[in-house]
């Protein structure tokens, strides 16, 4: 599999690039340990105070559809230069905001219309953040270095996906208030160490796009947030890991959807979910550090390709379960497999992706694969509901095995053609 040529390592010496990483870390891990801490409690919050059901899912899908149409559009700039910038001011505007649902809830109830004002606040600048954030490890980061670095951001988010609900449900059960303070000094934080990093967060004059088209009107714009597309179907090994990142994360929140579902038939308790949910928190978080071991330096195609038909039989599995730690240990098993795949695939993106549209191509998948994910819970219940969980678990086996038929054709045929990235 064949792509552009990788982007220049940055010339800062060794140390100062270990330190700016360190500060990255910090500050992705914080602000996800924040965001999940505030965020298991907002719907409680929200239907404590006596808010439907129905407003809860609104408040969710709004959010969710703010984020995902802002985030093309906030790449351009950081493309342009102002990662750095839009980073830092997008964290402490996402403080501002959780500060003040903060006060709001301690002064006591809490109007709908300004927890909606400050959640879409929230989001919005989160949007920014994450979008700029996607090209910060092409940028700091030695090619050599990008596998063992990415597994451990990926680390950190999964280890804060285990701790933030615990974290949020002690604090709202101390204070409602404390939730939403914890994730604004999260926010906080992750400004403070992107703030002290020394490295400028910017491509290289010359690899970043012309500046006047930012003048010349909306359709202008509109192209220019559009350059990620165009270079994901101009090149093949984006499309793979387009197609293979939204169809596993689409098939992994199906699958998850499905054994609540199956574990309730089986007249299963919440007890039994958190221990599936346990599992496959751990099994994630030891994937994620053992990837870039795991990996070696085999090339994507090999990994995606082995992981792809390892991945497979466990989630037949499920069909058949019935006991929870059945459950949790298959569901584990399939999040120790996934973080090995997705740190090669994302080193070898960071690779194949110019230095000056690392923010714009990265969002366009993230933005697809985060749709993917969304519409999996809905269509899981469907199945469900018509087919059964069984059958639906063995849909998604069905679904996987053909993916990694799709996986290894495709990366078959780079090698032959272009004598590169061996399967």
């Amino acid at each position: 599999m064949t792509g552009s040529a990788p982007a220049p390592a940055p010339a800062a010496p060794l140390p100062h690039v270990r330190r700016d990483i360190r500060l990255f870390w910090w500050a992705g891990t914080c602000d996800a340990l924040g965001s999940q801490t505030s965020g298991l409690v907002l719907p409680l919050l929200l239907l404590t105070l006596g808010r439907s059901p129905a407003e809860v899912g609104a408040l969710a899908g709004i959010s969710a559809a703010a984020t995902l149409l802002l985030g093309p559009f906030a790449a351009v700039p950081a493309d342009r230069g102002a990662r750095k910038h839009m980073m830092v001011g997008s964290a402490l505007v996402s403080a501002a905001a959780m500060a003040g649902v903060t006060v709001a809830v301690s002064a006591g109830p809490v109007p709908l219309a300004v927890l909606i004002a400050a959640v879409l606040v929230e989001r919005c600048a989160t949007s920014c953040y994450e979008a700029a954030a996607l090209g910060t490890v092409a940028l700091v980061c030695p090619p050599v270095e990008h596998r063992r670095v990415l597994s451990r951001l990926q680390a950190g988010e999964r280890g804060a996906l285990v701790l933030g609900p615990a974290l949020g449900g002690l604090l709202f059960h101390a204070e409602r208030w404390l939730p939403f303070l914890a994730d604004a000094l999260s926010y906080a934080v992750a400004a403070g160490c992107i703030c002290a990093m020394r490295s400028p967060l910017a491509p290289h004059r010359e690899q970043r796009p012309p500046a006047g088209t930012v003048h010349r009107g909306r359709r202008a714009l509109a192209a220019e947030a559009g350059a990620g597309l165009a270079l994901i179907r101009r090149e093949p090994f984006l499309r793979l890991a387009l197609l293979w990142i939204s169809a596993v994360n689409a098939l992994l929140v199906a699958l998850y959807y499905t054994t609540v579902f199956a574990l309730q038939n089986h007249g299963r308790g919440a007890a039994s979910l958190g221990l599936v949910l346990a599992l496959a928190g751990a099994a994630g978080l030891a994937g994620a550090l053992a990837a870039p071991r795991i990996a070696g330096r085999r090339s994507a195609g090999r990994v995606l390709v082995t992981v792809s038909w390892l991945m497979v039989p466990p989630a037949a599995a499920l069909a058949v379960a019935r006991d929870a730690w059945h459950f949790g240990l298959l569901f584990g098993l399939l999040c120790l497999l996934t973080p090995t795949a997705t740190v090669a695939l994302q080193a070898r993106i960071i690779q194949v992706i110019p230095p000056g549209l690392q923010a714009r191509t990265g969002t366009v998948l993230a933005t697809v694969s985060g749709a993917a994910a969304a519409v999996a819970p809905a269509l899981a219940g469907l199945s469900a509901d018509r087919a059964g969980a069984a059958a639906t678990l063995m849909g998604c086996a069905v679904l996987l095995a053909v993916l990694a038929l799709h996986t290894s054709c495709v990366a078959l045929a780079r090698t032959r053609s272009a004598g590169s990235e061996p399967v």
